[in-house]
């Protein structure tokens, strides 16, 4: 049986340690509740402020309060591999795989990519995700080492100065809404009631799967923006149980981040990324 609980303990003693109070609370084993805290489920709440707290030994003061969100069957479990493509020093481009998180959530982020880059980098560095990709898709993806650097690449995107790249297959000849086979077919459907593009390019329709391969570029970052307007056009993308309809296949999710291109906020030079 999974244990799931939640713990919120207002600490009354000075000098208890998170550990010990965590062990006389909840009745887990310390070295539970160390691992635990390393996977990012246990927040100190000191007044209006609020973050994780991954030091078993540190010394609470009466007044705050110590959050546990122990979900066993999560926190036992593995996140795939991430695949490091690019080291640059103040930030990093990885190859996030189908099941990792970009963000993690109050039961934890072992599962995450940054937390991800923060251990297996060498030398270790914090890290701070600028951008996402949703759970079940894969590819490219920028983390930042410096918090002045995840704000210069949030302003890239937020220009449009970030060129992104997606190789999808969806379901259908998706040819038969092109004007010609060169040409990009625009998606300008809001989501949400905010403005979202979506460029679409085909390259190729396979008759024996009856699936097409495209080549997606969006102007704006909504959540599930390309899966949402491929499939709000009769073209589900391969894989995808939320916007398609119920089928048998066990395929991942066919959207892949394919490359990356902007200017290197640091060097001042052109960057191009592509797997």
């Amino acid at each position: 049986m999974n244990l799931k609980k939640e713990f919120h303990i207002t600490v009354d003693a000075p000098q208890v340690t998170a550990v010990d109070l965590l062990a006389t609370q909840s009745g887990l084993s310390r070295q539970k509740i160390k691992q635990a805290m390393q996977k990012g489920c246990v927040w100190l709440e000191n007044g209006t402020y609020i973050q994780r707290l991954r030091r078993a030994k540190k010394v609470l003061s009466p007044g705050q309060v110590l959050h546990c969100y122990y979900d066993e069957k999560l926190l036992t479990s593995n996140p795939p591999a991430a695949r490091l493509v690019s080291d640059e020093g103040d930030y990093s481009i990885w190859d996030k795989p189908a099941g990792m998180l970009s963000q993690g959530t109050k039961w934890g982020d072992h599962w995450t990519l940054y937390r991800w880059a923060e251990t297996h980098l060498q030398p270790e560095r914090p890290a701070f995700i600028v951008h996402r990709l949703d759970r079940a898709a894969s590819g490219l993806i920028i983390v930042a080492h410096k918090k002045q650097v995840a704000a210069q690449f949030a302003t890239l995107f937020r220009k449009g100065d970030i060129q992104k790249y997606y190789e999808v297959t969806v379901a259908g000849d998706f040819s038969n809404v092109m004007v010609s086979r060169d040409a990009i077919h625009t998606i300008c459907t809001p989501l949400d009631d905010k403005a979202s593009t979506t460029h679409v390019q085909f390259d190729g329709y396979d008759d024996d799967l009856e699936q097409s391969k495209l080549t997606v570029k969006i102007d704006t970052g909504r959540k599930h923006q390309i899966r949402k307007h491929l499939s709000g056009m009769g073209f589900p993308v391969v894989g995808d149980r939320l916007y398609s309809a119920p089928n048998d296949t066990d395929d991942d999710l066919q959207l892949r981040a394919k490359s990356l291109s902007f200017i290197c906020p640091i060097q001042n030079i052109e960057k191009n990324y592509s797997i």
